[in-house]
């Protein structure tokens, strides 16, 4: 596929991930990495949306930190800390078609999570929290979809949007950088670089407004369709290339 192509196909799924994370705390990582990867490869993917992930949570968070649970974004980074080098490895040993397969069930399995609370009754308390860390923080590095976990550990605690959107940013934005940082930033070229980072920014403007005037609920399910079909894609090309 020529640049000009790949950077066409990456445009979409940053901006709709931006789009809905601004609008709701979560997106990028589920709409946008099943389709990165799909469209990059798995480890290029998954590394590009770390990065784009690093700058995304910043901007958020730049927004919201004034209702963020440091004591739980503590906990949560204590497990994740342990388990994202992990992660970077697998990404490093696996060939291309089962790497695609894991990434696309990681990303089908962390969407199932979000959507049943009573999966994350066992993150209640200090071990809780930092059991859910681990798990955000795993697949997070190997998948780039650790936000469902946190998710699920948000509807076990019972939080309010106000408190989900800045700690969810803050945990997610440290460990991408540290996925980031033991995985390198992927060499892609200038146009997909530049293409992601418009999306990115249009991405938030959008949200912005979207925020305001879209039913959280509505936005809810529609970010869930969209990466059960990013997951579903990225698997069918992973078996594909077995």
């Amino acid at each position: 596929m020529s640049v000009a192509g790949t950077a066409v196909l990456v445009l979409g799924p940053v901006l709709l991930g931006a789009l809905t994370q601004r609008a709701t705390g979560l997106g990028l990582a589920l709409v946008g990495a099943p389709f990165l990867v799909a469209i990059l490869g798995p480890r290029d993917g998954v590394s590009f949306g770390n990065a784009l992930q690093v700058l995304l949570c910043a901007v958020v968070l730049a927004r919201t930190w004034r209702g963020t649970d440091l004591r739980s974004a503590g906990l949560l980074l204590a497990g994740a800390l342990v388990t994202v080098p992990v992660g970077a490895w697998v990404v490093g040993v696996l060939p291309e078609g089962p790497l695609l397969v894991v990434v696309g069930l990681l990303a089908i399995g962390a969407v199932v999570v979000s959507l049943v609370p009573r999966l994350g009754g066992w993150m209640n308390g200090r071990p809780g929290a930092v059991g859910a860390g681990a798990v955000a923080g795993f697949v997070n590095a190997a998948a780039g979809v650790g936000g469902p976990m946190i998710s699920a550990f948000a509807l076990a605690r019972r939080w309010s949007t106000d408190v989900f959107v800045p700690t969810a940013q803050l945990v997610l934005l440290v460990v991408n950088l540290l996925a980031l940082l033991g995985k390198g930033v992927p060499r892609l070229a200038p146009a997909v670089w530049g293409t992601g980072l418009v999306a990115l920014a249009a991405g938030v403007v959008l949200g912005d407004v979207v925020h305001r005037r879209l039913d959280p609920v509505t936005a809810r399910r529609a970010v869930v369709v969209l990466a059960l079909m990013g997951g579903l894609a990225t698997v069918v090309r992973g078996v594909l290339s077995l």
